[in-house]
């Protein structure tokens, strides 16, 4: 089954619901006004249930199937945008400055509400079909204020699905892999404190900067001489505080970071030595560290017969050789991961084409995109959920 005719028939309505988002951003929980427009969409399309407020701005819409009772499956877009700047010099850029969709969500939300009205219309399966938009994806765990709100218990969610774009993939593939898709994302603050002086009289002063410069370069050991090279480890050192004078040696520095992981043993054994490297490397120029560690999204997890399923769905719409089915894992970070970790299910991306990178401020969701997206959530849910 390629992309269906009345998917492909609905591309452009499906298009100018994406554009409308794209003009409209919203950060983190407070999409009131895109929640707003996916509910009034979902009621439209006759969907059984559409109930608001779950996660403080999520949406969840139930559509049942004309053939009787069965599972309860579970598709998710998430629906917040950035704070950039956004440069992409389109029609439909977006109208408040500073806010943007760089990551595409406006498109998942709207390839998500063309599968609803498919499905409302046509309920060509048995058991019901939870379409899913979730607030918050970008650093809030939206996800997480979701399942906590216990939408899949009430709903009785069995196993859940997810889709994000792919810029430099091309339109009409896919790519997934089962196990670790993308990585846990934690942070760290360290403070090195030392004791200040006159900078023409660095020997009365614990130099926090002299300090400081040397645990960055220590905390790459920790990936280079410590990790199996097999196993993914990223510690970054992306921002360094210290001082106001160039006549002055500060009393203290402070580091801040990131540690992406793809395995649970590497995470917690990265947050182990990073603490201890920092410590020491201080304490041997006479200063101490204070360290935070936060942890983040997990990692996000695709369990095997669902992403074999995926692949074989992705098949159908797209042609077997547009589908990689052993991508290489992403170092980004993902909150759908939560929902993995609640229940079994795969997480798969979707080319955007040659456009700019996600996060980009010129970045454009590429509209050719919704009849593959689409198509696969409907023939997901018509295989899945087959009588």
């Amino acid at each position: 089954m390629p992309v269906i005719n009345r998917v492909a028939e609905m591309q452009d309505q499906v298009a100018e619901w994406r554009r409308h988002l794209h003009e409209n951003p919203e950060l983190l929980y407070d999409v009131h006004h895109t929640s707003a427009f996916v509910a009034e969409k979902l009621k439209s399309f006759g969907c059984d249930v559409v109930e608001t407020g779950i996660g403080r701005t999520g949406v969840v819409a139930i559509i049942k199937g004309s053939q009787g009772e069965g599972s309860v499956i579970g598709f998710r877009a998430d629906m917040d945008a950035l704070p950039i700047l956004e440069t992409s010099g389109k029609p439909w850029a977006s109208k408040t400055p500073g806010k943007a969709h760089s990551c595409g969500h406006d498109g998942h939300t709207a390839m998500l509400l063309g599968a609803a009205q498919y499905l409302a219309e046509t309920r060509n399966f048995k058991g019901s079909v939870a379409v899913i938009f979730q607030p918050a994806e970008e650093g809030g765990a939206g996800a997480l204020a979701m399942i906590n709100d216990g939408f899949m218990e009430k709903f009785g969610i069995t196993q859940v699905f997810g889709m994000h774009n792919e810029p430099r993939l091309p339109v009409g593939s896919f790519a997934i892999r089962k196990g670790s898709i993308m990585a846990a994302a934690d942070t760290f603050e360290i403070t090195i404190n030392g004791r200040g002086s006159h900078a023409a009289q660095p020997h009365l002063s614990i130099d926090p900067v002299l300090a400081a410069s040397h645990v960055v370069v220590a905390l790459q050991s920790i990936v280079s001489r410590e990790t199996d090279p097999l196993k993914s480890l990223v510690v970054t050192v992306a921002s360094i505080h210290g001082g106001e004078a160039s006549n002055v040696i500060p009393a203290f520095v402070k580091l801040a970071g990131t540690v992406r992981t793809l395995l649970p043993e590497m995470r917690d054994f990265a947050e182990k030595r990073l603490a201890e490297v920092a410590q020491a490397t201080a304490a041997a120029h006479g200063a101490t560290a204070d360290v935070i560690y936060r942890r983040g999204y997990p990692v996000t997890f695709n369990h095997e017969d669902e992403t074999e399923f995926a692949v074989e769905i992705a098949s159908r719409v797209a042609g077997p050789r547009a589908v990689n089915a052993g991508m290489a894992p992403h170092m980004g970070a993902e909150d759908f991961s939560y929902m993995l970790e609640k229940r079994p299910g795969a997480f798969i991306f979707i080319g955007n084409g040659d456009t700019a990178s996600l996060h980009n401020a010129a970045y454009d969701f590429n509209d050719e995109a919704i009849p593959f997206g689409v198509s696969y959530w409907v023939t997901l849910a018509e295989t899945a959920l087959a009588a």
